[in-house]
């Protein structure tokens, strides 16, 4: 397989170096956070496309050609996912682009791509605006309205909750877009929540929010953040003598979270797209691979990156000619798509409707339990 992994400055060097020899290669960009703080994110989704491309390349490529992905390192920034998103399209000349995972970084990228004309497929940025920049960019996973349900559904009928806290990020179009599908989902059902605090990314102590959430004794807390945050809130909670369950999105799937929180993350649950534990022979030879392949177990990313290849592979295969209009064309007449994460059928807005599941964490394992259709 061919690949290149390059930080911003590497793909800036490549405009003034000489451009690539594999003349018969179909090249492929990937944005994705290698470093930074959601490092474990870009390295797992990462993974999971190269292992896809691989595999195809193993059987010949697509249409006699081999597939060549460049990955640009966007450090966790969305103007570094800009910047890389517009080198990848005009100086490395790719035919489509996949990536990224948080919705803020999609969004930086998603005008670049539309308006070169170029295919973009988030592989699990779920705030609804990421699509709605242009037809030219899609995505393979749920989005925060079904996730939001999900959870509030979770919340009110399987732990029997009904007064609940929220405590989300300021500075992430994904904590704010899911905090309010949550509570206009659990209010809807007759829920309440009690207090709305809030935090910014990057934040470290979150004594003052919660010790106002833990005087409005909820029942239970919503935080919808990423992993580095949610596992220090964790910890501060039980520190402060509160035990209700703490619940959250697909942000909280990362091994990082338990190595951050610990035992202060049980009677922990969250959304996510996909469990290692599912027995369906689809999600345990990509299990079985990933791991001969990694040494390490996929996360929702590494399966959410696999199937966002898959779909464009299969896109590709489709075409006449690979122009990018022909994959556009193709990755929006995808219906009933079998992925690892489940049945892939791209609607009218090009958003990806199929199934969620929640696990629970527990002794630092994520537990299946239970799967909830669109």
């Amino acid at each position: 397989m061919f690949l290149r992994v390059l930080s911003i400055s590497a793909i800036l060097c490549a405009g003034l170096c000489p451009t690539s020899a594999h003349a018969q290669t179909i090249k492929i960009g990937e944005v994705g956070s290698m470093t930074g703080s959601e490092a474990t994110f870009g390295i797992s989704t990462h993974q999971g496309i190269e292992l896809a491309i691989k595999e195809k390349n193993a059987k010949g490529g697509v249409k006699g050609k081999k597939l060549e992905l460049i990955t640009v390192d966007n450090q966790g920034k969305p103007e570094e996912a800009a910047i890389g998103t517009t080198k990848l399209i005009t100086q490395d000349k790719v035919i489509a682009v996949l990536g990224e995972v948080a919705s803020s970084r999609s969004l930086a990228m998603a005008p670049i791509a539309q308006k070169n004309k170029i295919p973009m497929i988030s592989p699990s940025s779920t705030n609804p605006k990421v699509t709605t920049i242009g037809d030219y960019i899609f995505r393979v996973c749920f989005i925060d309205p079904f996730q939001g349900e999900v959870m509030a559904k979770f919340a009110a009928e399987t732990l029997k909750v009904k007064k609940v806290a929220i405590l989300r990020d300021v500075k992430s179009d994904y904590s704010l877009g899911l905090s309010d599908y949550f509570k206009a989902a659990f209010t809807k059902g007759g829920g309440e929540i009690v207090v709305d605090q809030t935090y910014s990314s990057g934040d470290v102590d979150f004594n003052s929010q919660l010790t106002s959430i833990r005087s409005k004794k909820p029942e239970a807390i919503f935080i919808p953040g990423y992993y580095t945050e949610v596992g220090l809130i964790a910890k501060q909670a039980r520190k402060l003598g509160v035990k209700v369950p703490l619940l959250g999105g697909d942000g909280w799937d990362s091994t990082k979270l338990y190595e951050i929180g610990g035992k202060a993350l049980n009677n922990g649950y969250f959304s996510n797209h996909y469990s290692k534990d599912d027995q369906s022979p689809s999600v345990q030879t990509f299990v079985k691979n990933y791991e001969a392949a990694y040494k390490a177990t996929p996360d929702g990313l590494a399966a959410m990156g696999y199937d966002a290849a898959l779909v464009l592979i299969a896109a590709m295969e489709k075409t006449k000619n690979l122009t990018p209009k022909e994959i556009r064309d193709a990755i929006a007449s995808t219906k009933d798509f079998s992925a690892v994460t489940g049945k892939i059928s791209i609607d009218d807005k090009r958003n990806a409707s199929k199934p969620a599941v929640v696990l629970e964490v527990k002794d630092g394992k994520f537990l299946y339990k239970s799967t909830v259709n669109p």
